[in-house]
């Protein structure tokens, strides 16, 4: 999952909402020890989720199509592209509007808890409020634009047109492997919040 599927994954908790959707942002142990705690909380969900997610037999298969081009990035093009399937999901976001509303509120509960940003989100939220990072997911424009960003961030990931025509092509495959992982993240996550 990536920033949606975190935000998501939250449960409309502000404290670990910060520390999910800025968990990538926090190298090492150490650092986890100047956050509150359950912005802390939030930052360990982060890495618990991507671990569930690398581990779960949907993704394993859906990483086939995309290893040849993107090899170790193959995970981190379907957090990207797992985000479209979830911003569409009708049992989460039966409308644009509860998009659109559900984004809002998270860069509003984010925004409350700026000072505990790590410096390189602190950077480029700004940007994604103001673009509806989001939101943006909902489109197949929007999952272009996102995945362009992953290869700006990404030092030696191959060009992400290739990885955009194998979304295409394997589209409704995806979304069964997107449907196969999201009611088991769902109960790990709660799982893991209630403990």
């Amino acid at each position: 999952m990536n920033y949606l599927g975190h935000a998501f994954l939250s449960f409309g908790d502000g404290e670990i909402l910060t520390g999910n959707i800025t968990g990538d942002h926090f190298k090492g142990l150490k650092i986890l020890d100047t956050l509150p705690e359950r912005i802390a909380k939030g930052a360990m969900l982060h890495r618990k989720i991507d671990g569930f997610a690398d581990n779960h037999p949907a993704i394993l298969r859906a990483k086939v199509w995309f290893r040849e081009d993107f090899g170790l990035y193959s995970g981190a093009v379907l957090d990207t592209l797992f985000d479209h399937f979830l911003a569409n999901d009708a049992r989460y976001f039966p409308s644009e509007d509860m998009l659109l509303e559900f984004t809002q509120e998270t860069y509003q509960k984010l925004e409350a808890f700026s000072q505990y940003f790590p410096s390189s989100f602190a950077a480029y939220f700004p940007h994604m409020k103001e673009h509806n990072w989001l939101y943006g997911y909902r489109t197949l424009l929007g999952i272009q634009r996102s995945l362009q960003g992953l290869q700006r961030r990404a030092k030696y990931i191959a060009p992400t047109e290739k990885a955009y025509q194998i979304f295409i092509k394997h589209y409704y495959e995806l979304n069964q492997c997107y449907y196969e992982l999201i009611d088991d993240m769902v109960k790990y996550v709660k799982i893991e919040l209630s403990a």
